[in-house]
């Protein structure tokens, strides 16, 4: 039986690539650099902050460790000033998230995002609709380390096996791998569906009605095991 699901958030449920790449450019160019493209940003997130901004200073060979200091300050500034500047939810995910919650069913957020700007943003964005909503906290590993998944998981009163986590990147499906959860693909986010099925996605979601029909599915499965 299904009781939660568990979301990533950028790329996932939050459509911020505008935002990541307009705070990292921003940051670039105080740094000295010139702007950088949504098409490389879409490929050096879904790690964290830390390794974003080692990444985009990666780019122009500056990534050391007196830049890479410089330049997570000033994001995480400029981030914080802001955590909606051009971030809209996905069309049908509100929707989605009021459905599953109708259903009984348990939902979550957990992000490589930061913290305190995950739960901003969730609180600004998607209120009520979440029952827990967590970023990279201290002491606990990013994605796709299970630790922060599972750790979910017995928050929302649910074994890992009954939950799914559903996400966009190669990291969201490892994470569910690693944690022993069913794992959702979805093809509006970041990546494309080579890289989802290559890692693993047990099931592949081309809108966010899908997921609804994926758990259905999943649910009719199990009462005829």
């Amino acid at each position: 039986m299904i009781k939660a699901v568990i979301f990533d958030l950028d790329g996932t449920i939050s459509d911020t690539i505008s935002t990541i790449t307009h705070y990292c450019n921003v940051t670039l160019e105080y740094c000295g650099f010139e702007p950088i493209g949504e098409d490389k940003v879409k490929y050096f997130v879904g790690d964290g902050k830390k390794k974003l901004v080692h990444r985009f200073l990666a780019y122009y060979n500056a990534d050391s460790p007196e830049m890479f200091e410089r330049a997570e300050r000033k994001y995480d500034s400029e981030y914080e000033s802001d955590v909606v500047y051009e971030t809209k939810p996905f069309d049908g995910i509100c929707l989605l998230l009021e459905n599953l919650r109708k259903k009984g069913l348990k939902t979550a957020v957990l992000s490589n995002k930061p913290d305190n700007v995950t739960v901003m943003l969730c609180d600004l964005m998607f209120k009520g609709l979440f029952d827990v909503c967590h970023g990279k906290r201290e002491g606990i590993e990013t994605k796709p380390d299970p630790e922060g998944a599972v750790l979910t998981a017995e928050e929302l009163g649910a074994k890992p096996s009954e939950c799914i986590f559903v996400g966009d990147t190669n990291v969201d499906i490892y994470t569910a791998k690693n944690a022993g959860m069913i794992s959702i693909g979805v093809l509006w986010g970041f990546r494309d569906i080579d890289e989802l099925t290559s890692a693993g996605a047990d099931y592949i979601a081309s809108k966010p009605e899908d997921i609804l029909d994926i758990i259905l599915k999943i649910e009719n499965e199990k009462t005829k095991d």
